[in-house]
């Protein structure tokens, strides 16, 4: 089956993102006889890092459960440390809508009256082999608001680099906070997924629309289908997700 849920990964270019600037930031072994001592010393930190490992994985498991269980506020609710915007909700109306659902959930943050997917499908353009490039989006979400607000953000590193993780929250609460909903490109394999995908790889567009300093939650209105409407993932969940797509913000 075809679809921007099944769609094979596609090769992306790279854009220098321009709302923030990350800033960036031996022994010798001398004796043969100290090797064996030095083979055990390695095999017991390995044994050590293993157990920490599976203790670290344990913890985001655990971690991205809680935030599957958090209540979604009402849209556009907002406290000191949550805030979230107002959409209209769709889910996707084809198997490879998706990238147009998501889209169309972005503009409604911003306008009324958004097109409908049929229509955003038309402006992408999304084939029966989806959407293939979160830039698409990009260029229809300013040309929709006719703003140039949106910028694509690419992220080919993963796991994702220390300076992309920080942009993306960045970007997260920056628009946010001004009304703006981000959209997100991800590849979800089996052992990554967000609450009620099926256990296989999934190409998949949706909408970030509200973040919790809290917790380091983020909301995400999802028009796949396969879980709840709108739900929550820790913010590391949604950071491991997008790699190696991108996401408009």
């Amino acid at each position: 089956m075809s679809s921007d849920l099944f769609q094979p990964p596609v090769r992306l270019g790279r854009r220098t993102p321009t709302k923030l600037k990350a800033a960036i930031c031996g022994l010798a072994l001398i004796a043969a006889l100290s090797m064996p001592a030095a083979a055990s010393a390695a095999t017991a930190a390995g044994t050590a890092n293993a157990g920490v490992e599976a203790t670290t994985a344990e913890a985001v498991l655990a971690a991205n459960a809680a935030a599957a269980k958090k209540k979604v506020p009402t849209l556009g609710y907002s406290t000191q440390t949550l805030r979230s915007v107002s959409i209209q909700f769709q889910y996707q109306q084809t198997g490879y809508w998706c990238g147009p659902a998501a889209t169309r959930m972005a503009l409604s943050a911003r306008m009324s009256s958004p097109p409908s997917q049929q229509q955003l499908a038309n402006e992408l353009p999304t084939t029966t082999n989806g959407t293939d490039w979160i830039g698409q989006v990009t260029r229809v979400l300013n040309n929709r608001l006719n703003t140039g607000y949106y910028e694509t953000k690419e992220m080919p590193n993963d796991p994702p680099t220390q300076a992309q993780r920080n942009l993306l929250w960045y970007d997260i609460q920056y628009d946010i906070d001004r009304g703006y909903a981000i959209v997100a490109n991800i590849v979800a394999p089996a052992n990554n997924h967000p609450p009620g995908y099926p256990n296989y790889t999934i190409w998949h567009y949706f909408t970030v629309i509200g973040y919790d300093t809290s917790d380091s939650t983020v909301l995400i209105a999802d028009p796949a289908g396969f879980g709840p409407a709108t739900y929550w993932l820790t913010f590391n969940q949604l950071a491991t997700l997008i790699p190696p797509k991108g996401y408009s913000a």
